[in-house]
């Protein structure tokens, strides 16, 4: 796939049918689930009823992709125009010819249509599982793995030579979890003490205290104070939580109130996506409260909407294209994934798979429409396939879905200067600036004042990093200083210690120039991290972090940059680059430089790197680059 589809801003001109050969990811995801870990538990009832979503393949998709480019030049006639959705509709969704044709063919199987997207680009049906196996060619099994039952097809769906030219996946005929939230807490460093919640004095809304900031210490820390004197404040303005777990709004407005911040009343919005996400602690509602705390907690007067779907291949996908066809939120973001290795066809290698694409369609829309994206890059560092399943594979260098779409803004991680100590008698460990985040400086703490026990003992969480290994690299990364190629020698490989060996799942391409993640950092280490509120999760919690907090602040932020400027961004990736390359880290610089630590791998340096991106955000600056480009702007 990868010659048959460049990103809208790759340096060489568009090449675009999105043409994939009958099959999608799901079924075929054994480097995300090997046979090991899973019991085939034999068919599935043939008269189960399963409603599956079909993505339809956008008309003009090379146009599509320049569309997106032309909003954000600010050279050219049509910056930050963007298409309302019938617009969007009428230019690039399919017909209502060809969405019969579609409804005719799963007729004739017995499978009924029930949904149409407003945007026409999913159609949701319903049948049984013989129906399903008859239309796609595919045979629907059910497994059992770590105490959980779920089905899944046993190859991925074959999208007939009818309707090649028009569907380009079919999505839900699995409804195993597939997807996990980027969220850490400190605790998992059982030798070090516990942090305790702080919160803020009486006139304040920040605590200065790492481990208990708020989002205060947000503002603060990214001079994002400025905005607030000039009356920003989100009003407005709408943002998106896109996640796979419902939660309890009452948090949102807890928290808030705890750390004595003003907010809009009644101004969470919940949009249940295919019949919504599950309520508990561990099912994620903790994550999706902090992350309407930290969105909303940035943007205090700006609404939110809440879309919450199962976690699943179709309800992860459903998210996406839900927000954009109800085009209402101007900014969205996510703070769960998976490591694009487990996308992987296992039959293409590492070419694009339908899923993937049907992803990168969504996010388009989205952006032609103007709203802006984020994504949390991940907390395994750069070894991002570890963490995903809790799987015994290698340290093989990864980066997560969907922060590597070229459409999308990945955020990463940092760690902001405090002091660790291991309890009375121990020296301080000082973290005296802002600095990639990875944990080997917790490792290496540990091994000095409690002794070579505790030498590679730890997992590498860190900020999510590195460089895709099948998107390719977008234009607006070409230009810049410190973007990687593909290490040699990575391999995804499979050892559950039961004697049987290790399996080579799949090799990556070595020196392969693709998208580098993250796009920019904030801070992220538990240790220097957050309270947050969750009721499913025991209420005020502290020493909270992970790239969860970066992609709702950066969608907070995105709210207040957006009131500013009058109307939506969009994707702000062709933006941030631009202006990195043009500040070149002065005073008035959008960014700043991160310039120490590492996420395992990549190792802080001056200008761009993995680790942490361009850097971190002064947003102030940032602010005023966009006003001066805008009012220069044709």
């Amino acid at each position: 796939m990868r010659g048959a589809i460049r990103s809208f801003l790759a340096p060489a001109a568009v090449v675009a049918a999105y043409v994939v050969s009958g099959a999608a990811a799901p079924a075929a995801r054994a480097a995300s689930d090997p046979a090991a870990a899973a019991r085939d538990l034999g068919p599935s009832s043939a008269s189960q009823t399963i409603t599956a979503s079909l993505v339809l393949k956008v008309r003009h998709p090379d146009g599509l992709e320049r569309a997106v480019a032309t909003t954000q030049d600010p050279k050219g006639g049509a910056y930050h125009r963007f298409l309302s959705l019938p617009d969007f509709v009428a230019q690039y969704a399919p017909s209502a010819a060809d969405i019969t044709s579609i409804q005719r063919y799963l007729a004739s199987f017995g499978v009924r249509v029930t949904e149409v997207y407003a945007d026409q680009l999913v159609l949701k049906a319903t049948g049984t599982v013989d129906a399903f196996s008859r239309a796609f060619g595919t045979d629907v099994h059910d497994y059992a793995s770590d105490g959980r039952r779920f089905h899944r097809p046993r190859r991925p769906p074959a999208i007939p030579i009818l309707l090649r030219d028009l569907l380009l996946v079919v999505e839900g005929l699995s409804d195993q979890a597939l997807f996990h939230p980027m969220n850490v807490h400190a605790s998992v460093q059982a030798p070090l003490p516990r942090v305790a919640a702080v919160l803020p004095a009486s006139g304040s809304t920040a605590t200065g205290v790492p481990g208990s900031y708020t989002v205060g210490d947000v503002a603060n820390l990214y001079d994002i104070n400025p905005l607030y004197r000039r009356h920003l404040d989100g009003s407005g303005r709408t943002v998106g939580v896109a996640t796979l777990a419902n939660f309890i709004p009452d948090d949102a407005y807890a928290y808030w109130r705890l750390i004595g911040l003003d907010v809009k009343p009644n101004r969470i919005k919940q949009v249940h996506v295919d019949g919504g996400g599950p309520l508990g602690a561990d099912a994620g509602s903790g994550e999706t409260s902090l992350d309407v705390e930290q969105a909303g907690g940035l943007a205090p007067r700006a609404k939110i909407v809440v879309y919450d779907a199962p976690n699943t291949d179709a309800g992860f996908i459903d998210l996406f294209y839900k927000a954009a066809s109800d085009n209402v939120v101007d900014s969205l973001s996510v703070s769960w994934g998976s490591a694009e290795e487990f996308y992987a066809s296992g039959v293409a290698g590492v070419d694009l798979t339908g899923e993937m694409l049907a992803l990168h369609q969504a996010f388009l829309e989205a952006a032609v429409q103007g709203i802006s994206l984020f994504a949390a890059s991940g907390d395994s560092g750069a070894y991002d396939a570890n963490l995903s399943f809790n799987q015994p594979f290698s340290n093989v260098l990864s980066v997560d879905i969907p922060a590597a779409d070229p459409a999308i803004t990945g955020g990463g991680g940092t760690t902001t200067p405090f002091t660790l100590n291991a309890g009375e008698g121990t020296p301080n460990f000082v973290v005296s600036t802002e600095r990639v985040w990875g944990w080997d400086y917790v490792q290496d703490y540990l091994v000095e004042v409690l002794g070579p026990t505790y030498q590679n003992a730890l997992f590498p969480f860190g900020g999510g990093g590195g460089v895709s290994t099948f998107w390719p690299l977008p234009s607006y990364q070409a230009q810049t200083n410190g973007i990687r190629l593909t290490q040699p020698g990575q391999s995804v490989v499979y050892d559950d210690g039961s004697g049987s060996g290790p399996q080579d799942l799949l090799a990556l391409p070595a020196h392969f120039p693709g998208r580098n993640v993250p796009d920019v950092s904030l801070n992220a280490d538990p240790y220097s991290g957050f309270v947050l509120y969750s009721t499913e999760d025991g209420g005020v919690l502290a020493g909270y972090g992970g790239t969860s907090f970066v992609s709702p602040q950066l969608n907070g932020v995105s709210a207040l940059l957006a009131q500013a400027a009058g109307g939506r961004i969009g994707l702000w990736n062709p933006m941030l680059y631009r202006f990195a390359n043009a500040y070149a880290y002065a005073p008035s610089s959008p960014v700043r430089d991160i310039a120490a630590g590492d996420n395992w791998f990549y190792q802080g340096r001056p200008g761009y790197e993995p680790g942490a991106g361009l850097g971190v955000l002064d947003v102030a600056n940032l602010a005023a680059a966009m006003a001066r480009e805008q009012a220069t702007s044709r």
